[in-house]
């Protein structure tokens, strides 16, 4: 008998393990993450409303844009509904247009309600090519609103780029 509830124990510890267990490649993403939010929230404290209100949001620290004539972007991110961290997810984008350069980027995608949240965890979600971010800085967040259920933004790192393309994004998604 004791041997049974030892063994289940181990069982139980190793299930909690593997619930919580990350990666390597996923604890710099959240720590990036972290560092990313204060970031934003720095450039335009009117963002603050999103965090709060929002069913959820999914945070890209490092999103890397390249593009000469066919452009591409990727980053990976952290998943959060009502402020607790869920999951992780990735971006990739693909378009075709006048552009050239490249740089880095903090990407936020704020979600109105559940239903476009539980859509994005389903994978379902992507950004038509008429879909665009708001450039984040001081003051522009106060008077953004939602558009289909989502609200984004972008706070530019690094680099320069050109861009008058047309393209879409799509994401994925993967829960702890």
């Amino acid at each position: 008998m004791k041997t049974v509830r030892s063994i289940a124990v181990v069982l139980m510890m190793l299930v909690v393990i593997g619930v919580t267990a990350q990666s390597k490649k996923d604890k710099k993403i959240i720590k990036d993450v972290v560092k990313a939010e204060k970031m934003l929230k720095s450039a335009d404290p009117g963002i603050n409303r999103f965090f709060k209100e929002s069913a959820g949001y999914v945070i890209f620290p490092n999103v890397g844009k390249g593009a000469f004539i066919v452009g591409a972007a990727s980053g990976n991110g952290a998943l959060y509904e009502h402020g607790k961290m869920k999951g992780m997810a990735d971006l990739k984008k693909l378009n075709v247009g006048l552009q050239a350069g490249g740089e880095s980027i903090i990407e936020v995608v704020f979600f109105e309600d559940i239903s476009a949240l539980d859509e994005f965890e389903e994978s379902n979600f992507a950004f038509s090519a008429q879909a665009s971010a708001i450039a984040l800085k001081s003051g522009v967040a106060v008077n953004a609103k939602y558009m289909d259920g989502v609200a984004v933004f972008a706070l530019p790192k690094a680099g320069l780029m050109a861009d008058a393309s047309i393209g879409g994004q799509k994401f994925s998604y993967h829960s702890f």
